[in-house]
């Protein structure tokens, strides 16, 4: 199991880094009221990825 918790969050890391450049490239391109709504989004799903890796750090 001990693999298997790193792989996880070796992938919670990657998701939240990779959402984070997809929304800084966004927020370039996209109306502010758009761009507003996707950076909201993305903390909302950052906070749930963290709390699931505090979930398998217990």
């Amino acid at each position: 199991m001990p693999g298997d918790k790193n792989e996880i969050e070796k992938l919670i890391d990657t998701m939240i880094e990779s959402g984070d450049e997809l929304v800084d490239n966004l927020k370039t391109i996209l109306p502010n009221s758009m761009s507003e709504s996707m950076v909201m989004f993305h903390e909302s799903n950052v906070e749930n990825l963290k709390k699931i890796k505090e979930f398998f750090n217990r």
